[in-house]
């Protein structure tokens, strides 16, 4: 079957699910109805890891990326963690293990209230964190802050296999019962787990209303135009339509696109879609960022167009939020850069047509509620059902760990 005849197919399948989903946003329970009774968890066996593949595969936390040390560029993806409820052993006397990428943070946090529930007057305990000092094997995620070894406060080994199961829960992306007295747990890059959600941009993006205003993106609401492009490659503005993601307190490595003659700037995640030129004659092409290189063309806005800009660098850094805007037309400007508004597969017609179905339900019933943060669930049902009928090599390589 050709791809485009499979997307049509898979955007068929997410209409006919678009009802049963929205509904899924309705009220809540309806009344009189059962109450589901609560799942029973069941605590991982001594070696046993969850998921069950190796740790730094696609499927669980990912490559190993290199040590982070004090004077490195990296070292300020590490946060501090000073959450009163979890205890750090910190026999450094450095506060290294309390340093971690955000990522880490956040579900460390996350366990630290699940231990609590769990078992009332015990809290969660970090014997390992961050290492700067070699102590772990060769390409540990230690030394990334991307792992912590855990135990419970009162260092009863017979909650161990809970507290593995709770790591789990709580959204680790790798949870190991490696020893008697510790489970490790470990996650993804800032950087691979913004190209699992797919394509983002940081909180403090602009983008350009209709009247030539600049506005934050976090900020947009439905319903709003935005300076986009049009399919035959001209400056239009088009109408917001929801976020496919969005994370407000996210830490993300971004690629940073900068240009020349205009001179621009753009931060956005390795798998998000720009549209690029080999050269100043080539024509453009939807390309992942992570492959935009010194050279090549981009489109920038200037004035009441669109024009090609040389890319004079292109670099990293963190940044906070993560935003994923949707329009009408599938692409926007950014910080004066023309973006596609899509990620993972590269080819924008197929992306285009693929959230068809979402673009009639906003024709139809608007789309102008509060939207929670996270994952849109349509983005989500295209990401599923694109790894069930697509090839691996469609998608960014950041995007194809097992379902």
């Amino acid at each position: 079957m050709k791809p485009a005849r499979l997307l049509l197919l898979l955007s068929g399948c997410a209409l006919l699910l678009l009802a049963p989903a929205v509904r899924g946003c309705g009220p809540g329970r309806v009344v009189g109805s059962r109450r589901r009774p609560p799942r029973k968890l069941i605590p991982l066996a001594y070696k046993q890891f969850s998921p069950n593949v190796p740790e730094k595969t696609l499927g669980a936390s990912g490559r190993y990326e290199g040590k982070i040390a004090r004077p490195s560029e990296r070292f300020k993806e590490l946060t501090p963690n000073y959450n009163p409820d979890i205890i750090f052993k910190d026999e450094e006397n450095t506060g290294a293990d309390r340093l971690m990428t955000q990522r880490c943070k956040d579900r460390l946090n996350s366990l630290a209230i699940s231990v609590m529930n769990q078992w009332p007057g015990v809290k969660l305990r970090v014997t390992e964190g961050w290492d700067e000092d070699g102590h772990h094997s060769e390409e540990s995620l230690h030394y990334e802050g991307r792992a912590v070894d855990i135990t419970t406060s009162d260092r009863d080994r017979n909650k161990y296999g809970m507290l593995a199961r709770l790591a789990v829960e709580a959204g680790f992306d790798w949870v190991y019962y490696e020893s008697k007295a510790h489970i490790h747990c470990s996650v993804k890059s800032e950087h691979s787990a913004a190209a699992k959600t797919g394509g983002c941009f940081p909180s403090r993006a602009l983008v350009t209303l209709e009247g030539g205003a600049k506005m934050p993106l976090w900020a947009l609401q439905p319903g709003q135009r935005v300076l986009a492009m049009d399919e035959q490659g001209r400056a239009t503005y088009s109408e917001f339509l929801a976020f496919l993601d969005k994370v407000s307190s996210a830490r993300t490595t971004f690629h940073v696109i900068e240009t020349w003659e205009p001179l621009r700037q753009l931060a956005l995640t390795a798998a998000h879609l720009l549209f690029v030129g080999e050269n100043a004659t080539a024509p453009v092409r939807a390309t992942f960022a992570s492959r935009v290189r010194p050279g090549h063309y981009v489109l920038v806005a200037e004035g009441e167009g669109l024009r090609l800009a040389r890319v004079a660098g292109v670099s990293r850094r963190t940044d906070v939020g993560v935003y994923a805007p949707l329009t009408r037309h599938g692409t926007l400007v950014v910080d004066e850069v023309v973006a596609s508004c899509f990620a993972l597969v590269q080819d924008q017609g197929l992306a285009q047509l693929a959230f068809w179905p979402l673009r009639l339900y906003h024709s139809l019933v608007g789309g102008h509620r509060t939207q929670p943060e996270g994952m849109h669930w349509y983005s989500a049902l295209l990401y599923r059902l694109g790894r069930l009928l697509l090839a691996t090599d469609s998608f960014h390589p950041l995007a194809t760990a097992p379902l």
